[in-house]
């Protein structure tokens, strides 16, 4: 967990029904991340991601576009220390 970063970020947007939190799943494991998303009951969907700061500016790169269905409006984020409380990136429901 040295020197890995974490962030708190809301994705608002056509962010729900369209797959976006089974692909930000696929794009945090992909990248080595550790966290959760879950949908809101705003609409939008909260992603938590923690890991070394690179990685985690590629998760944010992609939340900004989103997956193929996904029509993305904007990303609100809070950087924070990590916490280390999660061994893998989940879909929580």
């Amino acid at each position: 967990m040295q020197n890995n970063r974490r962030f708190e970020a809301i994705v608002y947007g056509l962010v729900q029904g369209v797959f976006f939190r089974h692909h930000t799943r696929i794009e945090a494991t992909r990248l080595n991340l550790t966290g959760t998303v879950r949908n809101r009951p705003d609409g939008s969907v909260l992603v938590i991601a923690e890991g070394p700061q690179e990685q985690l500016d590629g998760l944010l790169s992609w939340l900004h576009r989103g997956s193929g269905l996904a029509e993305v409006e904007r990303v609100e984020v809070e950087w924070k220390n990590a916490t280390g409380g999660c061994a893998e990136f989940r879909i929580v429901r």
